[in-house]
């Protein structure tokens, strides 16, 4: 039996977020690894500079943006409700790790690392789709659109 064409388009648009959510986390993964490796993040459990944190955030906003255009531009349908529905699973995992972290001691950085990882989570999951809705929306112009 074949699949239906509903059916394929809920799994195409669960395949679309899961691939948003692996290409954030594996950038952000390999990112954290390769700076240790190279000295730039301390090696171990010793604590970061509050700077680094900084770093980290610059680059896990980056790769958010970078998921969310992914999973929109995977989706069949509703790139914008694909790129926040990441948003919004970043937004609850922000959430549980700033729960999860908030009186641990300073190896898990300062108060306002997980604070801006919650608060930068639907904005980058919005920049994201609105990325991919701009470069769609690039290609789909005459070839003499804006020449005169």
């Amino acid at each position: 039996m074949s699949e239906s064409p509903p059916r394929r388009r809920g799994l195409r648009s669960v395949g679309a977020v899961l691939a948003g959510v692996l290409a954030t986390v594996v950038a952000s993964l390999a990112t954290d690894a390769a700076l240790r490796v190279t000295g730039v993040y301390p090696s171990g459990v010793e604590p970061m500079a509050g700077a680094l944190f900084l770093l980290a955030t610059a680059y896990r906003t980056v790769y958010g943006v970078a998921g969310a255009y992914i999973a929109a531009r995977l989706t069949p349908d509703r790139p914008m409700q694909h790129a926040l529905t990441l948003g919004a699973l970043g937004l609850v995992v922000s959430i549980a790790g700033a729960v999860a972290t908030w009186s641990r001691g300073p190896e898990f950085g300062p108060k306002w690392y997980p604070l801006a990882l919650v608060v930068l989570a639907i904005p980058t999951a919005w920049a994201g789709g609105r990325l991919h809705a701009a470069r769609r929306d690039s290609t789909s112009e005459p070839a003499s659109a804006g020449m005169y």
